[in-house]
């Protein structure tokens, strides 16, 4: 049973940073890979960031490289994004997802996924 909650949405100035948590409470993360999805009004839903089940493997949409960083703590079943330089455009809510039974490179397509979370607002003002 997987039961995926985010924390750590809220409203920043731009410029600044944020770090979202994704835990299981059946601790069962540590044999999925993962990963963070958003969607802002009026767009489509896009993988942000993802991760390998081991964490050596990850990936990272050309809007966010060299601000975001996905990371995961097996011991703590907990993955992370850590949201820095944010900007006006990374408004959106965020979902965490994972997906079991798949080793090697994260998948990109969000149909591969298996479970998701409810999702946690991010709000950048100017």
């Amino acid at each position: 049973q997987v039961h995926l909650v985010e924390s750590g949405g809220g409203l920043v100035q731009a410029g600044g940073s944020l770090r979202l948590s994704c835990a299981d409470s059946g601790r069962t993360l540590v044999t999925y890979a993962m990963g963070w999805f958003r969607q802002a009004p009026g767009k489509e839903r896009e993988l942000v960031a993802a991760i390998s089940v081991g964490g050596s493997s990850t990936y990272y949409s050309d809007s966010v490289k060299g601000r975001f960083t996905i990371s995961r703590d097996n011991a703590k079943v907990t993955v992370y994004l850590q949201m820095n330089n944010l900007k006006p455009e990374d408004t959106a809510v965020y979902y965490c997802a994972a997906r079991a039974a798949w080793f090697g490179t994260p998948p990109r397509d969000q149909k591969d996924y298996d479970y998701w979370g409810r999702g946690t607002q991010v709000t950048v003002s100017t």
